[in-house]
């Protein structure tokens, strides 16, 4: 069917925070800050469903925590996958929308706009990214070789593909044994087709470690600011 399934990718347990919860349960200014992703996109009429893959032990809590809210689009918790790879897979194999986003419950930031501008690209592979603006060598204990960074991106989520297309690379990928840390990776590699690059935003945080969520705090009272 025409339009967009969105799968909000919820699968952490908070190790890097050092906590027993999933980190996108933490609050923000008062909400899970998986909250704060949902109603922003609640409020993009061409996103027609939200597939959120989580694990199976906060699967209630998570639906739970969405009933609190009342959201206009409807909005499925799904098992998610041992693997971020295998939880995206799951969630393609439920989307019933043409066209898929893909997103990340710790990333709160990402405004209704910059879904628009996805959205509205005309590439039906479209990503958000960034220069890099640090020197990147290749090594581990030693320096193994030099990344020139002007050919380097930082790359950001949301993402937006095909859906049948996406999923028929994750089903390559499977078959093959791969695994990638995100989609425009597992997509390029099976399709070597173009993949549109955004000019993304230094306040797309991922929110995975304590650092993060105090640099979080600062960057929404910041937003609330330059809103009033």
């Amino acid at each position: 069917m025409k339009g967009y399934s969105l799968i909000l990718l919820s699968g952490g347990i908070g190790k890097r925070m050092q906590l027993n919860i999933p980190k996108q349960f933490l609050l923000l200014a008062g909400k899970p800050i998986f909250i704060h992703v949902l109603e922003k996109v609640d409020l993009i009429k061409e996103i027609r469903e939200i597939i959120i893959p989580c694990p199976v032990e906060f699967m209630v809590k998570t639906r739970e925590i969405i009933d609190d809210y009342g959201f206009s689009t409807p909005i499925r918790c799904i098992e998610g996958g041992t693997t971020r790879q295998e939880s995206v897979y799951k969630g393609l194999k439920e989307a019933a929308f043409e066209n898929v986003i893909i997103h990340e419950a710790v990333r709160p930031f990402v405004s209704s706009e910059e879904y628009e501008a996805l959205i509205h690209t005309n590439n039906e592979s479209v990503i958000f990214g960034l220069d890099i603006p640090f020197t990147v060598l290749r090594g581990n204990e030693t320096v193994e070789g030099i990344l020139e960074r002007d050919q380097l991106i930082n790359v950001q989520l949301p993402h937006k593909f095909h859906t049948k297309k996406l999923l028929y690379a994750h089903e390559c990928a499977r078959e093959d044994g791969r695994e990638f840390t995100e989609d425009a990776s597992l997509y390029f590699y099976y399709y070597q087709s173009d993949i549109e690059v955004l000019q993304g935003s230094e306040y797309n945080i991922k929110i995975t470690k304590p650092v993060d969520r105090k640099i979080a705090e600062v960057i929404y009272k910041e937003s609330i600011y330059m809103e009033g």
